[in-house]
């Protein structure tokens, strides 16, 4: 999906155009062969450029050619795995084509381009490219701290459950954590290469007002890196306990079933032996001889369920 978007300098009025005109914003979402020729042959892009991005392998860089400067960092993104909601992360291309225009390429609909297009950023122009690329950095830092929070009450929702924990399940979604965890912590550290390059000022003109916004956008990445060493260490010692507590509820029902299954082996036993084609002289021709047999099986049923429950078997 290709899109034009640009501020006017004399009104500052956001709007979407239909040209690619100087200081506009193009944005490219799960972009087609035919808009990526396009976008390359208006803006005179080197196609290939523009097609390093769009691959979900691709790492957190600085790269520039023929005047042509981009960024690519990790966004984190939601994913549905087996039925189970998870985090994994994937590139985000920033563009600035000999400062005339600004291009993002996205593999598919980011909420973090949604924020931009509905004019939801204070103080966003497409013509101040470098406040852009900060804003844009800054947001995505925002993003991390706001998925670690939604990681963090999910850790305490699988621990209020982790004390009657008897199926694979509990341990399946700490699994499903711990894959976002490491993909968070991965890309947190990536971007922070990033984010360091651009400090230094070599990457793209920094004003005083955007190179503040920069180092509180590096202060929360760093933030949500150290939220995540140590969400995944509390996540650690969580899936030893869930998995320890499944083994002892398991080992607590089988040794129940086990006592249930001899105290109501003593009536099959008794009915059993009195069942045999063996004479009772006078107790077989008793006609209360069923009711005392019944009795004496509970009896004994009870007798033994009461010796159970004295060792912890019961």
């Amino acid at each position: 999906m290709l899109k034009i978007y640009n501020t006017d300098i004399s009104s500052n009025e956001f709007h979407r155009i239909d040209t690619y005109e100087v200081g506009s914003w193009v944005s490219l979402i799960s972009p087609t062969e035919k808009e990526i020729d396009e976008v390359s042959t208006s803006l005179g892009l080197k196609k290939n450029f523009l097609m390093s991005i769009i691959d979900d392998n691709e790492k957190p860089r600085i790269d520039e050619e023929d005047g042509c400067k981009m960024l690519l960092l990790d966004v984190p993104v939601y994913e549905n795995k087996n039925g189970i909601n998870t985090i994994t992360t994937l590139p985000l291309g920033i563009i600035v084509v000999r400062n005339d225009y600004i291009i993002t390429v996205c593999l598919k609909k980011y909420n973090i381009i949604d924020v931009f297009t509905k004019g939801k950023v204070k103080e966003f122009y497409t013509y101040k490219k470098s406040r852009f690329i900060i804003q844009m950095i800054y947001k995505i830092a925002l993003l991390y701290l706001k998925m670690l929070r939604e990681i963090d009450d999910k850790i305490e929702l699988a621990e209020s459950n982790i004390l009657n924990a008897t199926k694979n399940s509990e341990l399946i979604n700490l699994l499903a954590i711990e894959n976002s965890l490491t993909y968070i912590i991965t890309a947190l550290k990536s971007n922070g290469v990033v984010l360091d390059k651009i400090l230094k000022g070599n990457v793209i003109e920094l004003y005083d007002e955007d190179q503040d916004l920069l180092e509180d956008a590096i202060i929360e990445n760093n933030q949500a890196i150290e939220m995540s060493d140590l969400y995944r260490g509390i996540l650690s010692s969580t899936s030893s306990t869930v998995a320890t507590i499944i083994s002892n509820n398991l080992n607590t029902i089988m040794k129940f079933l086990a006592g249930i299954t001899i105290v109501f082996s003593i009536p099959t036993m008794v009915a059993s032996f009195m069942g045999m084609n063996v004479t009772f002289g006078k107790f077989s021709d008793n006609p209360y001889a069923f009711l005392l047999l019944l009795l004496l099986s509970l009896l004994l049923s009870l007798i033994v369920a009461l010796i159970l429950k004295k060792k912890n078997m019961l």
